[in-house]
């Protein structure tokens, strides 16, 4: 059992569900806090914790499961503890309870409260333990809408329920401006870590022309905005690769990243630094092996869907896919891209059964099919860029995977047409293949009427 499933378990039929503090010791307890811990970050006592609050949370649960639980032997006697019959059709019930009538169109990360988050283990829990690590780095790789914004999201929870400060940078945000040099796009970072931290600007305090602004950089969040927080930094930093576009920002930047991550091994104040980097694929850049942030810490990239996550979403839409047939057509049409997955569960539950999912996949390769905003707007994209509308037609006129110039193969691979290995690239699902072939394959009607 995870531990979600004992706390809905244990809500759904005791007299009286946990209490917050319950439940939050519980989950604490799981992870392995000591009570020490949990009072650090709680206006509680080691002592009141484990006296009142856990004196009577452990004897709840020992008399719902039958069997001595306590705090060391709660994980290691409930986790591998199989759910029975009973069991699973409470939690399958609850889980139906809880799902929309009719989802909302899939826009934006999965929100916190969403039954149809789907985890792709063990990359939350990977997750999570980084984030307690002084000095942590955690590399978040996966081409677009594969589900990076959902999972910082819920890292930004969990570190808020750790009482850790949390700052975002999205470079999607950044003027053009930014990246005219090092000096101006460092201080934008820094003046924006400053205002989401609520403190006054210093930076003139702290920046001088005579050391640089990678040292000035490094001065102000030592000197000044690690020194001014009590607990823990998340700094969460997305789409680093729009930085990998800017050659002398990326030669300057990205080698700043690892120094930092290096002082927390030397230095206190830097102990408190936990940086999350987002990108949507590989650098192309040639950086130093030692200076590089992306050799170090914890790599995390996010997968496809398996044949099972399909099915566990497709249960919470409401259908029946306990056969696997449709989920397998599914996920195999769509490389089991996240994010069009739930684009067809949604147009089913909105259908009422009337529009079946052959129907549905039979018309996707086309304009007026489910994905046709997705798809007209990958076609705008490559036919901006004669380059690399160049570079898809060799990967889409090939049954073998094609070895492209760096730019190509980054380009593509973050807009998630291509997936790419050691041997070169290929399509990455059988939706691209069809539609772009059209295009590729009967180049007189590209930019005509099917594309109006």
């Amino acid at each position: 059992m995870t531990i979600d499933q004992i706390v809905q378990l244990l809500n759904a039929s005791l007299p009286r569900p946990l209490s917050e503090l319950q439940e939050w010791l519980l989950r604490c307890s799981w992870e392995g806090q000591t009570y020490a811990d949990m009072a650090a970050q709680l206006n509680y006592s080691a002592q009141y914790l484990r006296s009142q609050a856990a004196s009577e949370l452990w004897p709840i649960l020992s008399e719902f499961w039958g069997e001595p639980i306590s705090k060391p032997n709660l994980r290691s006697r409930l986790e591998l503890r199989p759910l029975n019959r009973q069991q699973q059709q409470l939690l399958e019930a609850l889980n139906c309870t809880h799902l929309y009538e009719l989802p909302n169109f899939p826009s934006g990360p999965v929100p916190l409260d969403s039954p149809l988050y789907i985890e792709r283990p063990p990359i939350e829990e990977l997750a999570y333990q980084e984030l307690t690590r002084p000095g942590a780095v955690i590399r978040i790789k996966a081409p677009r809408l594969m589900g990076k914004s959902s999972l910082m999201l819920r890292m930004a929870d969990r570190a808020g329920q750790l009482n850790y400060h949390t700052v975002k940078l999205d470079f999607q945000e950044a003027d053009a401006s930014i990246f005219n040099n090092s000096d101006r796009f460092l201080r934008w970072l820094s003046a924006n870590v400053t205002r989401q931290l609520q403190l006054d600007l210093h930076l003139d305090d702290y920046w001088f022309e005579e050391i640089g602004s990678k040292v000035s950089c490094t001065s102000y969040f030592e000197g000044y905005l690690l020194s001014q927080i009590d607990s823990p930094l998340l700094f969460v930093l997305n789409e680093v690769n729009i930085v990998f576009e800017y050659p002398e920002i990326a030669r300057d930047f990205l080698p700043l990243l690892r120094f930092w991550h290096e002082q927390a091994k030397q230095r206190e104040m830097w102990k408190k630094l936990r940086l999350v980097v987002v990108y949507s694929t590989e650098v192309y850049i040639p950086l130093n092996v030692n200076q590089s942030p992306f050799n170090v810490g914890l790599p995390l990239t996010l997968p496809p869907f398996s044949l099972a996550q399909t099915q566990e979403l497709a249960r919470r839409h409401g259908l029946d896919w306990s056969n696997s047939k449709e989920a397998k057509e599914l996920r195999d049409f769509v490389g089991g891209h996240p994010y069009l997955i739930r684009i067809a569960l949604y147009y089913l539950c909105q259908s009422g059964q009337s529009v079946t999912l052959k129907q549905l996949l039979a018309e996707a390769p086309s304009d007026s099919g489910i994905y046709g905003d997705r798809l007209r707007n990958l076609l705008l994209t490559l036919k901006e860029n004669p380059q690399l509308y160049d570079a898809f037609g060799k990967v889409i006129s090939s049954d073998r995977p094609v070895i492209l110039e760096p730019i190509a193969t980054y380009k593509l691979d973050r807009l998630g047409l291509v997936r790419c290995s050691t041997e070169g690239c290929v399509v990455s699902c059988e939706l691209y293949r069809r539609y772009f072939n059209f295009y590729f394959g009967n180049s007189e009607e590209f930019g005509g009427d099917r594309f109006q």
